[in-house]
Formats: structure tokens, C-alpha cells, sequence
């Protein structure tokens, strides 16, 4: 029988993965394991403190927390009763979440702590409730003394249908106002039909949950998808206990940003400058046979330093890993090239909020990294004539929540989304170049993507952080902010206390640049560049809650700054 909704495929999985392992989450004593059928019940005790707040199909419901098992059973226990979740960053600043709740017009939030209360106390109407804790609606032993009436909770599921939204997700709003993207149940159980045609996944794999919950990637790919395949998702409590969670639960996929990738390798890099001599050269020989090894050259050395270096870096994620999954920005090819040296493939994918995240994906077997990957099956693609990627099929939202004109300017007549993002598709791999509104026109009348400028600006060791700009301008220019560790490593400096006056770091930073221009077209290369004292912050509103910088706003707080360069 077909599934309808969610919570029917959750139904239909916990009965069919009964004994299997569902969930893992971190405790004093190492992982907790709740198997498919503890799940099941676990849900119905939330469901009923939830009925109890007489809510009814179609009601939204606002969850604003960090990452927390109970964050995933108040999820499913809403999509089993009809209710719209409204995820909120639990990053984001009051005035920003306070304007979601007022938009989806949220009666009920639960939030996470008292921090994240705070951020909504005192709105009319708005019922704060804890999501987790004694007493909460996830509170083991309440939950078991007021389960719902089999047969009720049997008739609440079943009357959630394909067409019913499943959530609103408000996208990061790197262009003005966040929007409420409307996802239906359609949506994802068409992906999740599809996805294991164009992925190898299965029941006998184990995800790891430590991206944000309240984005559409973890949401789809790392809490609904394992699900509905009977796999496990092992719970990370913080980043700040991610690597000895990694350690326990020995994962066999990651989600992934590069960002997240990145900080790994810079990581392992910086601990092995700290290493002897020896075991510098010993880890550079391997991961040079590695590479060779990972673009099909001859590596004969490469069986002994795998077992030697290779082991070792596997290790760090639990030894079971079979590839990463990566999402959300584009993937520095030295990054790439880095993992896959050490067996660790990068499955580059593609998705937006509004295509309930990735409607592409590499496959390991025939992984193009600097490639999005193929598309995955019941999902259409082209390419405009302005080179803007569109998507068609039953993987798309409804639309905005109450933007009915936005609406219709991302969804033509035809039915094709426009993503504003730019890119090249060969029939099979899809290429993304840049987005629509980022590209840059010059003085001179050159159109300049700066994106692929960016990533190679990352690629050094000694770049966090660059923006490209030069619109109007004869050539371009970039705002840098420097990796202040690996500086001073690099430079024997003990501080760095304002890294826009240093002489030392102006040069090498300036020496990363003029090798870096080496590689590009005359037209792109950066002429002139500052050096920022600060990096990009949320907190600040020049970065997104998925870690995006703002272009808008970094233009406007570095107004002065950026005339210099002119």
C-alpha cells in the first residue's frame, strides 16, 4: 500500500525494523540505543501531551532548539497528528525568530532551554513550552502514562494526506526577509522512493546527526530519509563532543558542509605540524600516494602508507565510514582531493529548501567531486538561456507561505522552479557556476563569477574567509579574513591583535593572493584586497544561520573599506 504521509512511513517502518536499532543518543555511559520499537512508542507519548494542546490538522507549531533526540520525536510526533513543525535556527537572534513565529502564526513553541525562551517570552498568543526535561512534552515518564488511544492516534495518521504540508522551512535569507517554504508529505516520500536508486543506502547503514535539525538537509537527509530506509541515526551531543561522538557511534555516513570538511583537514594539518620530523614526512608520503591512488595514477607505495596514515585518519571518524555527503556550499577541490586520499570519499550533492534539499547527488562509484552529481530519478532539469538551473516534479514546495506574487516569480506557468543559481548540465552531472544575483559586471563590461574566485582564495591555508567584489569597478577586489592560527603558526607570532596592521601577515597574505592569481584569467584576478580584524558573524547579520555570507550586508558594514579598494 502506498504511503501517505510521514507519520505513516514512520508507522510502517517501526513495525517492519521492530527489533532493528532506530536511534542512538549520547550519555554518561556511552550510546543509548532505541530500537525501532521503542521509537514507536516513544512517539505516541508525545503525541498525546501534544493533542492535549488542542491543536488541530494543519496547525503550526514552532521547535526552537539545538540538536536533541527529543528535537526528532516531537518532530514525528506532530507529523503523525497533522501538524505544520516550524523549524527555527536556534543561532538565530530573537528579532528573527520572533518575526517567524508572527509570520507562520505559530500558537504553541517548544523550546530547548531557557535561552532559546527568552528569545520568544512575552509574545501574544504564543504558548512556550520545554521541549525536553522533567515535565516536558518528551518527558519519558509522563509520555507513558497518557499514550494516545491506539485507535485514535491510528485515525490521526491516517488522515494526514500526500497534499497536507509537512513543514513550513524558512529559507536563510541571504537576499532580504527569510520566506516560509511550504514542503507537502508528497515531497518527501517521492524523494525517498528515489534516492536509493541513485545512492547506495540501506538498512544496515548509520547516519550521524550533528548538523542543525532546523535545516532542510539534516531534516531530509539525516532524520527522515534513515528512517524510512530502517537505518540508524546516532545523535552528536555538541560540537564540542563531536569527535569522541563520532568515536562511539562509528557512523557509516555523514552529512556534511565543506565548512565543517575544511576545519577537519586544517585540524589533522595543524596537529601534524607539531609531530616530529619523521612522522611529517611519513603522513606527506601518504597522502601524496593517496591522491595519486584517488585520480587513478600509479601509487606503488600506496598499500603501505593506507595501512600506516590512511588507517589513522579513517580512524578519527570511527573507522566504518563509507563516504560524506555534502551539501550546502560548494566543495574546494583540495578538500575533496584531501579525504579521498585517505579513503574518504566527498559525495558532492545539490538541493535548495524549496527542492526539500538534495535533487542531486555523485555516487560513489562514479563520484565527479567537482561536479553536484546526476540527478536523481523523478526529478526534471534544464538550463535557461541566462545559464539559471531550473527543477520540475513532485520534489518542489508548494510555494511561500502567504507570498503568493514570490511565489510566482520562483514557479513559472510551466511549473519550472528558478533556483538563481547558475550552472552547466551535460545530460548527466550537473556543474553549479555561481548565483544570478552574485555575478559581478566590471567597468569594462565583463560579467565575473566571483564564486569560483572565492573558493580558490579558501583553498589557502591562511584564508577563512573572502568576498569578491566589482561591480562597477575596473577590476576586482576581495575582503579577506585570515585564518589567524595557522598565521601565527606559520609566522612564530604569538598574537595577532589586529591583523589589518601586521606587516607579517599583509605578506603573506599578499603572497597567497599573487599564487593564486597565477591561476586565473586576467580579468578575475585580485588587483586589490583588505585585510578584515573580525570574522563574519551570524550575530552580526553577515552570515546566515547555514553559514552563507550576506553579500548585501558585508558591502554595507565595509562600505569604506571597499571605496579604498577603488
Amino acid at each position: 500500500m502506498e504511503l501517505q504521509s510521514l507519520g505513516a512511513m514512520l508507522r510502517d517502518s517501526c513495525r517492519r525494523y521492530a527489533d532493528r536499532v532506530a536511534m542512538l543518543y549520547p550519555a554518561k555511559s556511552g550510546m543509548v540505543e532505541l530500537k525501532y520499537r521503542d521509537v514507536y512508542t516513544r512517539v505516541q507519548g508525545v503525541a498525546a501531551k501534544i493533542a492535549e494542546l488542542d491543536l488541530s490538522k494543519g496547525d503550526r507549531l514552532v521547535i526552537l532548539s539545538d540538536n536533541c533526540i527529543e528535537w526528532a520525536l516531537a518532530d514525528w510526533a506532530c507529523q503523525t497528528l497533522g501538524l505544520i513543525v516550524v523549524p527555527i535556527y536556534p543561532t538565530l537572534p530573537a528579532d528573527q525568530a520572533q518575526y517567524i513565529v508572527r509570520d507562520c502564526g505559530a500558537t504553541v513553541a517548544l523550546v530547548g532551554d531557557d535561552s532559546q525562551q527568552r528569545k520568544l517570552d512575552g509574545m501574544d498568543g504564543l504558548r512556550l513550552l520545554p521541549l525536553k526535561g522533567s515535565g516536558s512534552v518528551t518527558d519519558e515518564e509522563t509520555s507513558a502514562k497518557r499514550a494516545l488511544d491506539p485507535s485514535e492516534w491510528e485515525r490521526r495518521i491516517d488522515a494526514v494526506t500526500l497534499e497536507d504540508v509537512a513543514t513550513i522551512i524558512y529559507t536563510s535569507g541571504t537576499t532580504g526577509l527569510p520566506k516560509g517554504a511550504m514542503l507537502a508529505h508528497r515531497g518527501f516520500l517521492t524523494l525517498f522512493s528515489h534516492i536509493p536508486v541513485q545512492l547506495p543506502v540501506d538498512e544496515t547503514d548509520r547516519f550521524l546527526c550533528f548538523l542543525p535539525m532546523s535545516h532542510v538537509f539534516e531534516r531530509t537527509d539525516g532524520q527522515f530519509l534513515p528512517i524510512s530506509l530502517g537505518a540508524s541515526i546516532a545523535f552528536s551531543k555538541s560540537l564540542m563532543t563531536l569527535a569522541k561522538d563520532i568515536e562511539s557511534a562509528k557512523p557509516t555516513i555523514m552529512l556534511v558542509v565543506p565548512r565543517f570538511l575544511e576545519s577537519t583537514m586544517d585540524k589533522i594539518m595543524d596537529g601534524l605540524s607539531k609531530q616530529k620530523p619523521f612522522a611529517q614526512k611519513l603522513f606527506h608520503l601518504g597522502l601524496a600516494q593517496g591522491k595519486a591512488k584517488f585520480h587513478g595514477r600509479f601509487a606503488p607505495l600506496f598499500w603501505l602508507t593506507d595501512r600506516v596514515v590512511g588507517k589513522k585518519v579513517r580512524a578519527r571518524m570511527g573507522g566504518n565510514l563509507r563516504f560524506f555527503a555534502a551539501g550546502g556550499a560548494a566543495l574546494p577541490a583540495h578538500v575533496a582531493e584531501f579525504f579521498g586520499a585517505f579513503g574518504l570519499p566527498i559525495l558532492q550533492g545539490y538541493g535548495l529548501t524549496e527542492t526539500y534539499s538534495g535533487v542531486c547527488v555523485n555516487h560513489p562509484d562514479r563520484n565527479r567531486y567537482e561536479t553536484v552529481g546526476e540527478v536523481i530519478p523523478g526529478v526534471e532539469l534544464k538550463i535557461a538561456e541566462d545559464g539559471e538551473i531550473l527543477f520540475k516534479g513532485d520534489a518542489l514546495m508548494l510555494g511561500y507561505w502567504n507570498l503568493p506574487e514570490e511565489t510566482a516569480k520562483a514557479i513559472d506557468q510551466d511549473g519550472w522552479f528558478h533556483t538563481g543559481d547558475i550552472g552547466e548540465y551535460n545530460g548527466h552531472y550537473l556543474k553549479i557556476t555561481d548565483r544570478k544575483k552574485d555575478l559581478l559586471v566590471l567597468g569594462n563590461g565583463k560579467n565575473v563569477a566571483p564564486q569560483p574566485i572565492e573558493n580558490k582564495l579558501r583553498s589557502s591555508h591562511y584564508i577563512q574567509e573572502a568576498v569578491v567584489l566589482g561591480d562597477g569597478m575596473d577590476y576586482c577586489v576581495a575582503l579577506i579574513v585570515p585564518n589567524i592560527d595557522a598565521c601565527k603558526d606559520k609566522l612564530g607570532l604569538k598574537e595577532i591583535p589586529k591583523p589589518s596592521e601586521s606587516a607579517e601577515l599583509k605578506a603573506l597574505i599578499k603572497s597567497e593572493i599573487d599564487q593564486i592569481n597565477k591561476t586565473m584569467a586576467n580579468f578575475e584576478m585580485i588587483k586589490k584586497h583588505a585585510i578584515l580584524d573580525r570574522a563574519f558573524t551570524i550575530e552580526s547579520g553577515e552570515m546566515t544561520p547555514t553559514l552563507k555570507v550576506k553579500r548585501k550586508v558585508v558591502k554595507e558594514n565595509y562600505a569604506s573599506i571597499i571605496a579604498g579598494l577603488r
